[in-house]
């Protein structure tokens, strides 16, 4: 009977992480999607593409923090706290400002963009990545109510600014000014959720057989993490923009409406990935084949819905110009759904110390890309069947690759 409670208070704690985790995507995604319509209407029409432009910019500018933050959880759900994490989380984050504004010169002219603007990129990119460092430690550390908290804080402090700003009427570059001051404002709260909780023992790290480990985080882990987590976006838009160069403007259009039910099916059960993370990290294959599973059943369900509902996703995410493709809409879906269970199992093989985690994305971009410009036909269809189909195979070799692994997982920092 105490065991029987003992699970079910369990299973409640992490649903309610899980509903906090969810709650938090939802938020920030909500408060990203309010810039480009509030833009919309106070901006004109150059303005406008300025601002998106920007913040194109600094999501990729922003790669580096989501792969401190992978880095960080999984070496702290594995080994616990390290001395070393404050001063390379600073060196990340400050080496990614730096190349940051050392290309602004070049962003400016070759995209038309005032210098102003992306120079503040770099103090912005400089607060987002850093703020990855305690979003990994929270992570890590499976405080997912204060995770949910964190990112709550850090989407108020990278969108509020620019919110307020757009309220108040302000150009492009006041906007960004706010933004950057409200993101550098957001740090120290971020550092308070992220104290330890003198009432909670921590939990002794784990000593793999075959003798003494090197327990430290070094630059290597983040690099690896930072190329993983650029091989998911890379691979995530690579046919969105192969359909943009390859496809007439209208079916080029029509493509991105379709790429919205993508998006939703990547990035729905991605709630998943954050909460198993530390589990993977710890080598629990148990953890791996449940993830494994809600990813499955949430894809699953995301495309019977499109099946059953095109026409109404395409309405709602384009209008009723793009209906006639409404029965892509389950091959659109699809592409996203099994890009979760990659993605998961990309974040599986980072947290598991694996050599060249990303190495299966990038090459899975590349056939993408020569298949899709030598000899897909230059349709919607053509381009999504394309898509379709390395997705297929890009997640049965990562799932291979998961299980193949007879042994238990490389530790962080060890080959």
């Amino acid at each position: 009977m105490t065991r029987s409670t003992g699970r079910d208070a369990g299973v409640v704690r992490l649903g309610a992480a899980g509903a906090a985790v969810t709650v938090a995507t939802m938020l920030t995604n909500a408060l990203a999607y309010l810039v480009p319509v509030l833009g919309a209407r106070r901006l004109a029409a150059a303005e406008l593409g300025a601002l998106a432009t920007a913040l194109a910019l600094a999501a990729i500018a922003a790669v580096p923090g989501f792969g401190l933050q992978i880095a960080v959880a999984a070496h702290r759900a594995r080994w616990g706290a390290t001395s070393g994490s404050t001063r390379l989380a600073l060196r990340t984050a400050a080496l990614t400002a730096g190349v940051t504004a050392l290309a602004a010169p070049v962003l400016s002219a070759a995209l038309r963009l005032p210098v102003a603007l992306t120079l503040l990129l770099a103090a912005t990119t400089f607060a987002t990545v850093l703020a990855g460092r305690w979003l990994g430690e929270l992570q890590g550390d499976q405080r997912f109510l204060r995770l949910a908290a964190a990112m709550t804080v850090l989407a108020a402090g990278r969108y509020g600014g620019l919110v307020l700003g757009l309220a108040l009427g302000r150009g492009p570059v006041a906007c960004l000014l706010l933004a950057t001051l409200t993101g550098l404002a957001a740090l120290p709260l971020l550092a308070h959720l992220a104290r330890p909780d003198p009432a909670a023992a921590p939990a002794p790290p784990s000593t793999p057989a075959g003798g003494a480990v090197d327990r430290r985080l070094t630059a290597r882990h983040v690099l690896t993490a930072c190329g993983a987590s650029l091989a998911m976006l890379t691979i995530s838009y690579a046919d969105l923009i192969l359909a943009r160069q390859l496809l007439p403007g209208d079916a080029s259009g029509g493509y991105a409406v379709g790429s919205v039910l993508t998006k939703g099916a990547l990035w729905a059960p991605q709630v998943v990935t954050v909460l198993v993370l530390p589990r993977l990290a710890q080598g629990d294959r148990r953890a791996r084949i449940a993830a494994l599973t809600l990813i499955l059943a949430c894809g699953g369900v995301l495309v019977g819905a499109s099946a059953f509902a095109g026409e109404l996703a395409f309405r709602l995410a384009g209008g009723a110009g793009y209906l006639h493709l409404a029965g892509e809409a389950p091959l659109f879906a699809a592409v996203g759904a099994l890009y979760a269970v990659v993605f998961m199992l990309v974040n599986d093989r980072v947290a598991t110390g694996a050599r060249w985690p990303a190495a299966p994305l990038w090459a899975a971009t590349a056939g993408l890309a020569g298949v899709a410009l030598l000899a897909a036909p230059r349709t919607v269809e053509g381009i999504l069947v394309c898509a379709l189909g390395t997705a297929v195979l890009t997640a049965v070799l990562m799932v291979s690759l998961a299980f193949r692994r007879t042994s238990g997982p490389s530790p962080i920092g060890t080959p």
